[in-house]
């Protein structure tokens, strides 16, 4: 079983898929002679051709509206945004158009496509390139919302999102782009979307994240063992749908609940899951439910490392809520 980086993982499941199914196409910005900004469609181009990994103007709207279309048209076409940070003036098209055509149709239309886009912190690039802004599009019924955390996990979920009938944020944590590498199977690996993983087991506390805190809430986990404080992780892998029986079953065995994400703390989508567990866990909880979260601030470029959470933040909380 070959090893891989997300970056691999990911362009690995693009060619898995478009040698499939010959409706998949790719549009956005430097994906194609250049293999995109990361390289996540490095030598897809060169393989496919221009008609089915197109360049496109810089017009982030421009991008997600083709891409509207040609899912209407009978292509399953998978956009990419440069960065999630540029995703904002296709935000209308995303959440007024593709997230409710099936509805507005009667079912008669669907937008199989999917939004790929780099998210979050992991390589100093400020307020304009390290942005998680996956709660708004949580609030929107029509869109799944994928945040995968591991190169496996990346391909799995890709797989399944591209194939899914209806529009998918695909949300890729810079964080991991290339700092984790494992085992990725080849061919068809296909991982379910809304079903959430059991990272570690535990029985005193249960961390709950996605994407690049994953492997925070790791180490965070690996130094409270050794104060004798045994951490539950569980990676949600999906914002929308969300697990919830996997998170309840997870508190409800061990009392505590410690939610960590990278955006604001306010509004953030670790609220809606605190919400989740006061509304069906208050009896089994021990403790106060407390969220390790980036600031109500614009993502600085100089204090990247105090701006996202870091294992000694996810201990603190974890000590408080295991001491309560």
């Amino acid at each position: 079983m070959p090893v891989m980086t997300m970056v691999e993982a990911i362009n690995d499941a693009l060619r898995v898929e478009m040698r499939r199914d010959p409706r998949v196409v790719l549009l956005g910005e430097d994906v194609g002679v250049k293999g995109g900004v990361f390289g996540c469609s490095a030598g897809l181009w060169k393989e496919f051709g221009g008609d089915r990994v197109m360049d496109t103007p810089l017009s982030e709207s421009g991008i997600v509206g083709a891409a509207i279309g040609m899912a209407l048209y009978g292509l399953v076409p998978v956009a990419e945004i440069q960065f999630s940070d540029f995703i904002y003036p296709a935000f209308d098209q995303i959440v007024s158009e593709a997230a409710k055509m099936r509805y507005r149709s009667g079912g008669e239309y669907t937008v199989p496509m999917t939004i790929r886009t780099p998210i979050g912190g992991g390589i100093r690039g400020g307020h304009y390139h390290s942005q998680s802004p996956e709660a708004y599009f949580a609030h929107t019924p029509g869109l799944k919302v994928v945040v995968p955390s591991t190169p496996s996990d990346a391909k799995g979920l890709l797989l399944a999102s591209i194939r899914d009938p209806d529009p998918v944020l695909f949300m890729e944590p810079k964080l991991v782009y290339r700092t984790l590498k494992e085992e990725v199977p080849e061919g068809e690996h296909v991982v379910e979307i809304g079903k959430a993983r059991v990272v570690r087991s535990g029985k005193d506390v249960t961390l709950i994240a996605w994407g690049g805190m994953v492997g925070m809430c790791e180490k965070a986990a690996a130094k409270c063992a050794e104060e004798g404080i045994d951490c539950e992780i569980i990676d949600v892998r999906t914002i929308v749908p969300l697990d919830e029986a996997t998170i309840l079953e997870s508190v409800k065995k061990t009392g505590r609940a410690v939610i960590v994400y990278e955006a604001p703390k306010t509004g953030g989508f670790g609220g809606e899951i605190s919400a989740i567990l006061a509304e069906k866990a208050i009896e089994w909880l021990e403790a106060p439910i407390l969220r390790v979260t980036g600031f109500d601030t614009p993502f600085p470029y100089t204090l990247e490392s105090v701006y996202l959470p870091e294992p000694g933040r996810i201990r603190e909380a974890v000590l408080k809520v295991v001491r309560f």
